[in-house]
């Protein structure tokens, strides 16, 4: 029903944020890396404008509405909650401690300890969560994956080394962009430029992602 919100922040705390719009103060609960990124409220008169990308929960119990400082953090919390097992208050548990391109590097990796740290989340639940996520991505783009991707540097294998080779770190990057949603061809666009050599894997993600967000 909505995608966005935005207005004014009228009161933050950790956990949720109230954004005024058009006279009507939304309430939406929030990750910790978005109540990070949002404007302090108390250094200007009027309170800040701010853009939440918004999910909308609908269950027997009520309606819950979710805001992500970025498009990128709302897929993930979809993809998140597609897994079964997994409800909203699990995911944003996860994406409070886990940065998309870090939950995106843990999933290929098969690294279910890290995202096992986050509050509330079990080994099983992360284990859940690896395998569901890479079977999603696989069904996405099948052909081009078997084709470029399911080689020498297999998803499952994926490493976070440094000593990754560029062809190695290119690869791996382009499988943590289609776990966040996009597809291989925009992966490929927006990952073009970038000095692959010199870069570490995260990073390269993370100026990819800012190139799909513009």
């Amino acid at each position: 029903m909505f995608y966005y919100i935005s207005g004014k922040l009228a009161h933050l705390e950790s956990g949720f944020a109230i954004v005024e719009a058009n006279g009507v103060g939304y309430k939406l609960s929030i990750t910790g890396t978005t109540y990070d990124s949002m404007p302090p409220r108390h250094t200007v008169s009027e309170p800040p404008a701010v853009k939440l990308f918004t999910y909308m929960s609908v269950r027997e119990d009520g309606i819950e509405l979710f805001g992500f400082a970025t498009e990128s953090e709302l897929s993930a919390f979809k993809m998140l909650i597609s897994v079964s097992g997994v409800g909203p208050k699990a995911a944003i548990s996860i994406l409070s401690f886990l940065t998309p391109e870090k939950l995106a590097l843990a999933v290929c990796s098969e690294d279910t300890k890290t995202i096992s740290h986050a509050n509330g989340v079990g080994a099983k639940t992360a284990a859940r969560i690896v395998l569901e996520l890479k079977d999603k991505m696989l069904k996405e783009t099948p052909s081009e994956i078997s084709m470029t991707s399911r080689g020498n540097s297999a998803v499952g294998t994926m490493s976070t080394d440094n000593s990754l080779s560029s062809k190695g770190k290119l690869s791996e990057a382009q499988d943590a962009l289609i776990v966040l949603g996009y597809s291989r061809s925009e992966a490929l666009s927006a990952i073009n430029g970038l000095d692959i050599e010199r870069m570490e894997l995260e990073h390269i993600i993370r100026e990819a992602l800012k190139k799909l967000m513009r």
